[in-house]
């Protein structure tokens, strides 16, 4: 069964003493995620926005590979935070800014966007293991948000577990639905054809849903046809 983590470092994983954390699904994921993201990104320049960064591993990896693209790294968490500057700070790229505090359940989460402190109209905005641990509302806001300020070419990329027609991709998700919503019944896996709608609803559409290892997915959205 898939196992989740609202904060790490409190996961039992490593910590080092200048903060950084170490998320073992980095490990195991950031190489097939960057396959399904390097054909919109790879050779691209602008902003991109990775809401709910957690360690700060990704962003890193995700920018080195990306000379081009600034990214703007985001968290709610403290501790996340630290660990996303520590790692920034660790690898010594410049074209990863300081992270964001960003409250999804605002759509109007990248409030800096409209001081000039922040990023310009964005590439892309990438979201991994958030949806499903976290209320509705936040999946809302978040696709409110990247409705709002994605540019006209510009994706949004969601990585997890989800549901495809009201049934779950394997035993394993199923068991761990349940995990989720005895935590908190407003969590949970959830459906494809849901996600899809509420994105539509914004003025987004799902141009594409890869089947990722372990059973996960990336959602893939556009703007859709004006």
């Amino acid at each position: 069964m898939p196992n989740f983590t609202v904060e790490f470092g409190k996961d039992g994983g490593r910590v080092e003493i200048d903060g950084r954390l170490d998320a073992a699904a980095f490990h195991r994921n950031h190489a097939a995620i960057w396959a399904v993201l390097d054909p919109f990104l790879g050779g691209k320049n602008g902003d991109v926005v990775e809401v709910g960064s957690g360690t700060g591993q990704h962003v890193v990896f995700f920018a080195r590979n990306t000379p081009g693209i600034t990214w703007w790294p985001s968290d709610l968490n403290d501790n996340h935070l630290k660990s996303i500057g520590a790692w920034i700070a660790h690898e010594q790229l410049s074209n990863v800014r300081p992270p964001l505090r960003i409250d999804l359940s605002n759509p109007a989460w990248c409030a800096e966007m409209h001081d000039g402190r922040g990023p310009g109209a964005l590439l892309g905005v990438f979201c991994a293991n958030v949806i499903h641990i976290a209320p509705w509302p936040v999946a809302e806001g978040l696709i409110a948000g990247a409705a709002r300020y994605l540019r006209p070419d510009g994706r949004l990329f969601l990585y997890g577990p989800f549901k495809r027609d009201g049934k779950h991709t394997a035993p394993s998700n199923a068991v761990f639905d349940t995990s989720l919503r005895d935590n908190n019944p407003e969590w949970g896996v959830r459906d494809i054809a849901d996600v899809a709608a509420l994105a539509s609803g914004a003025g987004l559409e799902l141009e594409k849903a890869v089947d990722m290892p372990a059973n996960n997915f990336i959602l893939v959205f556009k703007r859709g046809a004006s």
